[in-house]
């Protein structure tokens, strides 16, 4: 027979070799199930087996908590659009991040939840914001029809708009099985088309 683990006692909680991914990790999995406003460092830090005060250490506070998933979610974000090859693959990519990464989404663009003034979310939101704005660059003028910061705009709007979309299922009957990202492609090809 396996002797059972050692318990957790109160006066000395389970140390974990990283606190910090621990909290986070399960601030996603309570965020993607019910929402950021089910988010309680009390519950979480229950959840990591450590003392409630545990969480404060690294967050401070649940605002703390929730802008460093938005930081590392425009982080992940800026990663996945720098891979991009063209403008129509950013909006693709952007689509994907949102569906592979619904929890970090919905709190990277609720500004009443973050520290506006975060440098870590400032600076991945900036490069995020590059990686976008550096996609429209790369296309010619005369194939986007528009003025270029114009189009960034209208870009990002339907790849946010799409992703928002199709998260909150809004997507269902109009996409059914198709593949997201092909319907997306369709999209921008309709947006960003060359005039003849």
């Amino acid at each position: 027979m396996t002797p059972a683990p050692p318990r957790k006692s109160a006066e000395r909680p389970y140390h974990h070799g990283d606190l910090r991914r621990a909290i986070l990790t399960a601030a996603l999995d309570v965020i993607a199930a019910d929402g950021p406003s089910a988010l309680s460092l009390r519950d979480l830090a229950r959840r990591a087996g450590v003392s409630h005060a545990a969480p404060a250490h690294h967050f401070k506070d649940r605002t703390g908590l929730l802008t460093a998933v938005a930081a590392e979610g425009f982080g992940l974000l800026a990663a996945t659009l720098t891979e991009a090859t063209d403008l129509k693959d950013s909006g693709v990519r952007y689509v994907r991040f949102a569906r592979d990464h619904p929890a970090h989404f919905q709190v990277m663009f609720t500004p009443g939840l973050l520290r506006a003034d975060d440098l870590e979310l400032t600076t991945a939101r900036a490069l995020a914001g590059d990686a976008l704005r550096g996609a429209v660059a790369a296309v010619r003028s005369e194939e986007l029809g528009l003025d270029p910061r114009l189009a960034g705009v209208a870009a990002w709007s339907l790849a946010h708009g799409f992703a928002t979309l199709l998260l909150g299922h809004n997507l269902d009957g109009p996409v059914g099985e198709q593949d997201p990202e092909e319907v997306f492609r369709t999209l921008a090809a309709m947006l960003f088309r060359r005039d003849s």
